[in-house]
C-alpha cells in the first residue's frame, strides 16, 4: 500500500547522492542506509525480500537489521494476512519514531516550524505570523529562535530528539555557509542565518550544531516535498494519466509575494552553477516601464522588489492578485488577518460571481500560463505543481492556465506537461526542510 503523499519521505532527498564506501566500516554504514531507504520507499519487507532487493547474503541482512533495531530505526512484526492460515511471516518496518527532522520556513508573512518523525508523522507544528520585511532581520531571527526553542522543548517532553534542522528562505542561499546571500522579498543580503539562529538558542541545544543546521531556498525545499507527493499520486490527477509513474522531471512553483521554482531533473534537485536555478519570478514577462516595451493592453509597469520592471512575480505573485481583486482598504489586504482567511474570502467572492474578482483571476491565470509555457519549452517537465497561495484559489484558474499552456508550448500536447495544484500549500517548504534534515539518517544510520 502506498504511503500517504502528505507524510511520505522523499525517494531521492540526498542532494549529495548516495554514500560511497571506502573501507569496511563505511561499507557497513552504506549498507545500513540502503536497507533503510528500501524500507522507506517500498514499505515493510521480509528479511528474504531485503536480501533479494540488495543482493546481500541473508546472514548479512540479519546482522544489519539487528543493528538497525538496536539503533531504534526499524522494528520487526508479523505480517498481516487476511484469511491466511499458518504462522504469519515477520516483516521489517521503518521505525525511528523518536527521531525528528525540523524544517523552518521564514516566508514574507510568517515563521513556520514543522518537525517530522522518520516515518513522516508530524511531531510538532507552529506558525507565527510576522511581516518579515518590515520587522527587520534581528526581530525575525529572534522570533524564529523562540519558535525553534519551543519546538525543541516540546520534542524533549515527548521523548523525541532532533537529528537536524533546515531553514527554508525565499532567496539565493549558500548552503555550504548557511548564508542567505540575497532575499529581495525579505530585504536581506548576506545574512548568516544558521549562525545567527544558533547564537540565539539559549541554552545551546546539544543536538543542534553548525554541522546539522542548514539553509535552503524555500522553492527548492518545497520541491523535495512536492516530488514525494507526485511520486505517490498515480491516477489521482483526474486526467486519466498515471502521473506518479516515471515522473522524475518537474517544476514546483511557489506562490507568495515572490515567485520561485524548485526544478527536479531526472529525480535530482537542479541548482545551477551558482545556486540561482529556479529564480523564475524575475523572468522579464511583463511591461518594463519607461524606455522599455509595453506589456498587454491596459497593463501598467510595476517595480519588482529586485528593483527592475517586468518581472513575472509582479504579474502573478500574491500582491498582484490582491491588488487586482480589491482596493487598498479592502479586508483582503489586511495583514493582521491570516492569509488563508483572506484567500477564502477571495474564493467566496469568485463563487458569488463578483466581476472584479473574476477579472483579476483571469488576468493572473493568463500571465501564469504564459510563464509556465516558457518553462515548459525550456525544461520539458512532466509536471508543473502550483503551490503556496495557488493551492487556495488555483482551482478557479486551473482550466484557463492549462489552456494557455497547451496553446503556447511549442511541443504537441504541451510536451506531455500537466499542471497540478499542490495539496501541501504553505507547508511544503518546511516539510521539505524536515526531509532534508532527516536525510542525515540515511547517509549514516550509525551516527544516530
Amino acid at each position: 500500500m502506498k504511503a500517504d503523499p502528505r507524510t511520505a519521505a522523499p525517494a531521492n532527498a540526498a542532494l549529495s547522492g548516495p554514500a560511497q564506501p571506502r573501507d569496511r566500516r563505511s561499507l557497513r554504514r552504506t549498507n545500513l542506509g540502503v536497507v533503510l531507504r528500501i524500507l522507506r520507499d517500498a514499505g515493510p519487507r521480509s528479511r528474504a525480500q531485503l536480501a533479494g532487493d540488495t543482493g546481500l547474503p541473508k546472514p548479512t541482512i540479519t546482522n544489519l537489521v539487528a543493528e538497525l533495531v538496536t539503533l531504534g530505526l526499524v522494528s520487526e512484526g508479523p505480517a498481516q494476512r487476511e484469511g491466511a492460515v499458518g504462522r504469519p511471516g515477520t516483516l521489517v518496518h521503518l521505525d525511528g519514531r523518536d527521531i525528528c527532522g525540523i524544517g523552518v520556513e521564514i516566508s514574507t508573512s510568517d515563521v513556520y516550524v514543522l518537525a517530522l518523525s522518520l516515518t513522516g508523522d508530524i511531531a510538532y507544528e507552529h506558525r507565527s505570523p510576522v511581516d518579515v520585511a518590515r520587522a527587520g532581520t534581528d526581530a525575525v531571527l529572534d522570533r524564529t529562535a523562540r519558535s525553534v526553542q519551543a519546538c525543541l522543548s516540546g520534542l524533549e517532553q515527548d521523548g523525541k530528539r532532533p537529528i537536524g534542522l533546515t531553514l527554508a528562505v525565499p532567496g539565493v542561499v549558500d548552503p555550504s555557509l548557511g548564508v542567505v546571500a540575497y532575499a529581495p522579498a525579505l530585504g536581506w543580503r548576506n545574512v548568516p542565518v544558521a549562525e545567527e539562529l544558533l547564537a540565539r538558542l539559549e541554552p545551546a541545544p546539544p543536538r543542534l550544531t553548525a554541522e546539522n543546521v542548514a539553509v535552503e531556498n524555500d522553492a527548492k525545499a518545497g520541491a523535495m516535498a512536492e516530488y514525494v507527493r507526485v511520486q505517490d499520486m498515480a491516477g489521482q490527477d483526474g486526467t486519466g494519466r498515471d502521473l506518479g509513474v516515471g515522473v522524475h522531471d518537474m517544476v514546483c512553483i511557489t506562490g507568495e509575494r515572490g515567485i520561485g521554482a524548485g526544478i527536479i531533473s531526472d529525480g535530482r534537485l537542479l541548482r545551477g552553477r551558482s545556486g540561482f536555478a529556479g529564480e523564475v519570478g524575475h523572468m522579464p514577462l511583463g511591461p518594463r516601464g519607461s524606455g522599455g516595451p509595453l506589456g498587454p493592453l491596459g497593463s501598467e509597469p510595476r517595480v519588482c522588489v529586485c528593483g527592475r520592471y517586468g518581472c513575472w512575480e509582479t504579474l502573478v505573485g500574491l500582491d498582484a492578485i490582491l491588488r487586482l481583486a480589491a482596493d487598498d482598504g479592502d479586508e483582503i489586504h489586511d495583514p493582521s488577518v491570516e492569509l488563508e482567511t483572506r484567500l477564502a474570502e477571495l474564493h467566496r467572492r469568485a463563487d458569488d460571481g463578483d466581476p472584479r474578482t473574476l477579472e483579476a483571476l483571469d488576468r493572473v491565470a493568463d500571465d501564469l500560463g504564459l510563464g509556465i509555457a516558457v518553462l515548459a519549452d525550456v525544461l520539458n517537465p512532466g509536471v508543473v505543481v502550483l503551490g503556496g497561495y495557488f493551492t487556495h484559489i488555483g482551482d478557479l484558474m486551473l482550466d484557463r492556465v492549462r489552456h494557455v499552456v497547451r496553446d503556447r508550448v511549442m511541443a504537441p500536447d504541451a510536451g506531455g506537461c500537466e499542471v497540478l495544484l499542490s495539496t501541501l500549500g504553505f507547508t511544503a517548504a518546511a516539510r521539505g526542510g524536515a526531509y532534508l534534515a532527516l536525510d542525515a539518517v540515511y547517509q549514516d544510520p550509525s551516527a544516530v
